[in-house]
């Protein structure tokens, strides 16, 4: 399992960056696309995501690092 991923402003747009992380993994022009981006890598990844406002502060949080039950059959 990774580090958890951070959606943040940065500059005139939004990065994905992973906790802990010197360089973002993508910058995006709206933070919804960044959001995107970042969700799909936080299924892959299995990490939480955390979804920073404008101040920085956490405005949402959704955990992609639980178990999969799709794989089980019932």
């Amino acid at each position: 399992m990774g580090s958890n991923l951070h959606v943040v402003p940065y500059g005139n747009g939004w990065d994905v960056i992973h906790e802990g992380a010197r360089y973002a993994e993508s910058h995006h022009a709206t933070q919804e696309a960044a959001i995107q981006a970042a969700t799909a890598l936080a299924r892959r990844k299995k990490v939480e995501l955390l979804i920073h406002a404008k101040d920085g502060s956490v405005r949402a949080r959704s955990s992609y690092a639980g178990r999969d039950l799709s794989a089980i059959a019932g």
